[in-house]
């Protein structure tokens, strides 16, 4: 009598998208069209709300990965306006001091680490479907700051800092420390609102930055299967 082998089915892939605020969470929704496979959070501005409201997440429910999303300002240069930005490194670009030979970093100070490292393989795959799909996007490093860059002087020290850096938003760091401590992947996606640099409120354009995000979720579900 052969003995007969019982193959589990592929355990589908249960993603927590967080955002900041509301506008980017209903933006990411419309493109997922409510698949359940995905709960998405507006956990608010900053990486400290963000990283406490991604915990209290990750803690309620269980997840495979955590997808950092939501509008960002782009380095010029590396990612134009209405393009997207999928990490290759997320940063917390101030965490670390000041000193007479410029600025260190929690790595070069020795005091852990101001990076997070993303998902390789899931980054490229997305970065390539965002492509594929008519949408322009790339993949670079994300800064996460706490103070968002208003002059031309701290964009160009920034981009210094970080060779390649394609864009800065406020909650990536956070949310990522969030997702390493419960031992999980994590991506951070960007849709770029406006350049970093001198706030220009006149040059922003955030509807269409809203409208890339919108377009970016319906490619996540095929892609984060």
């Amino acid at each position: 009598m052969k003995e007969i082998i019982l193959m589990k089915e592929p355990q589908e892939l249960k993603v927590l998208v967080v955002t900041a605020v509301s506008a980017e969470r209903d933006a990411v929704q419309r493109g997922l069209a409510d698949n359940p496979r995905f709960e998405v959070i507006a956990a608010g501005v900053g990486p400290v709300t963000s990283a406490i409201r991604t915990t209290k997440a990750l803690a309620a429910a269980r997840y495979d990965l955590v997808v950092v999303a939501g509008i960002a300002g782009g380095f010029s240069g590396r990612a134009d306006v209405g393009s997207l930005v999928v990490a290759s490194d997320i940063i917390a670009a101030d965490l670390g001091a000041e000193t007479p030979e410029g600025f260190s970093t929690l790595d070069e100070l020795g005091f852990g680490s101001s990076r997070v490292p993303v998902d390789a393989s899931r980054a490229k795959r997305l970065a390539d479907a965002f492509a594929a799909a008519g949408i322009p996007a790339q993949l670079g490093p994300v800064l996460t700051l706490s103070t968002v860059t208003g002059s031309a002087a701290t964009a160009a020290a920034l981009a210094e800092r970080v060779p390649g850096a394609a864009a800065e938003a406020m909650e990536g760091f956070g949310a990522a420390s969030a997702a390493q401590e419960y031992g999980l992947p994590v991506l951070e996606l960007r849709a770029i609102s406006n350049a970093v640099g001198p706030r220009d409120r006149s040059a922003w354009r955030i509807g269409d930055a809203l409208a890339a995000l919108e377009a970016a979720g319906t490619v996540l579900q095929e892609v984060l299967k």
